[in-house]
Formats: C-alpha cells, sequence, structure tokens
C-alpha cells in the first residue's frame, strides 16, 4: 500500500531549495547537522501536507518515514505524530496509536529527531503536553544524561508547555543542569525557555538570574548568548545593565 505522507513529501521536492537549506540547517563537515539531505521542501509545504494526510497515516508509514534520510520527510513524520497525539480519541487510520503510544514512539526514535528544528517542532505539543500532569524526571534525565544535544534539548524545550500553563519551575530547574553546557545550540534553547517564563513572571527571572551560582548571580556565569536570549525582552536600560556588569572569567 502506498505510503500516503511520504509519497506527498517526495511529491514537493523542491532541488532549487536544496542548497540553501543544507546551509541554513548546517550540514558540512564537523556542523551540528554534518551529512543531513534535504528534499528542498519548506517547513509550510509540510505543514500542509501533513495537515491533509494525517489521519490516514498508520503506525509502519509513520515508522518508515521517521527513519527515512530526507530531513523533511522525518519533519513530516514528527508532525504527523503530533496530529495523531492531539486525535488519539477519534477514529482515524492510525486510531490503534494511544497517547502513551505517541509518547513511546517518540521517545524510541530520538536518534532520529537530529536537529533543533525537528526537536522544537515537536517535543513540547506532544511530550510537554503528555506530562502535564504527571512526574517529569524524564525531562531531567534528557537534559542531564541524553545522548545527544537533541536530547538534551528536548529536555528543556518541552518545558514549554509548562510555562504555558503558568508553571515555571521546571524550566529554570533544567536550566540549572544545561547552565554549563559548551554547545551554542543549548545556550540558545535555554536563554530563549528562560525568556518564555519571563514573559509570564519577570519577577521569577528576575530572581533566577541574581539568585548566586558559583558566587556570583547566575547572569554573571552563564554564556552570554544565553544572557542575551533570557533578558531580550527586558527595557534596554535593564538589559545594559545585565550585559556590562562583571563576568565571572
Amino acid at each position: 500500500m502506498d505510503n500516503v505522507l511520504l509519497s506527498q513529501m517526495m511529491s514537493h521536492a523542491d532541488p532549487s531549495q536544496v542548497a540553501g537549506l543544507s546551509r541554513f540547517f548546517k550540514t558540512g563537515p564537523g556542523q551540528y547537522g554534518e551529512g543531513d539531505k534535504f528534499l528542498g521542501i519548506k517547513v509550510p509545504v509540510t505543514r500542509e501536507v501533513v495537515k491533509k494526510s494525517w489521519n490516514l497515516v498508520r503506525v509502519s508509514e509513520l515508522e518508515e518515514c521517521i527513519v527515512n534520510d530526507y530531513h523533511e520527510v522525518r519533519l513530516a513524520a514528527l508532525l504527523t505524530l503530533v496530529e495523531i497525539f492531539k486525535h488519539a480519541d477519534k477514529k482515524t487510520a492510525a486510531s490503534s496509536m494511544t497517547r502513551k503510544d505517541c509518547v513511546h514512539f517518540y521517545l524510541e526514535h530520538t536518534d532520529r529527531i537530529n536537529n533543533w528544528d525537528l526537536v522544537d517542532l515537536s517535543c513540547y505539543p506532544l511530550l510537554g503536553e503528555w506530562l502535564l500532569d504527571k512526574d517529569r524526571s524524564l525531562l531531567y534525565d534528557l537534559a542531564r544524561n541524553g545522548k545527544t544535544i537533541w536530547e538534551q534539548r528536548i529536555g528543556i524545550v518541552s518545558t514549554m508547555t509548562f510555562i504555558r500553563h503558568g508553571q515555571l519551575g521546571d524550566t529554570f530547574a533544567i536550566a540549572d543542569i544545561l547552565l554549563h553546557h559548551p554547545h551554542d545550540l543549548i545556550h540558545k534553547a535555554v536563554g530563549w525557555l528562560l525568556r518564555e517564563a519571563g514573559k509570564k513572571d519577570k519577577h521569577a527571572l528576575e530572581a533566577y538570574l541574581l539568585e548566586p551560582e558559583s558566587q556570583q548571580p547566575r547572569y554573571q556565569t552563564m554564556p552570554r548568548t544565553m544572557l542575551r536570549y533570557a533578558i531580550e525582552k527586558f527595557p534596554e536600560a535593564e538589559r545594559q545593565a545585565y550585559l556590562t556588569a562583571p563576568r565571572l572569567k
């Protein structure tokens, strides 16, 4: 039987976009996306394909797509999984997957979730939503012991769902686990989630930044990129006060 998701994605391939996407997602030697392959499909097109086909996709077809060599096909599989998760109580071709099945499938395939967009567009509407009323130690374990930076990024970005429900504690706690991570993509993710927490409660973010860590306030010890992202929405005078303060060397 034809895999409708895969065939639809392949039909939208645009070779003229491949080089640009490959550069954007850093696929060169030694870069974080080294060796990844692209069809040249922009995200809005992928979303449109998923919108029209998610309820026709079976588990075996989802499996075929998530292990595909092409980045956009893996993204389509993840976005489809999110849709199946959202509609798990409705009768579709994929109705055999419960919400728990979707989470299990996601965690079983984190080795294929191997770039920042694949993480950011899938983890919090699925994993974050699933854990909203459950124990969240899984995210702490991913942040602390993740086999890749992508698993670690899942740990922090999944807390976006909690932030949207006014629950900020896990974001701050997981940010602490990743505070001195060596990779810039983790700095950006942590800073982004701290900024989102601050949009909910600026005082809570300020308290986090000012609390001592290694005998100095956190804002003086965290990576510069992380700090810039975290305070992006602060008034300019406040931003400059944070940015120009002495830093731990």
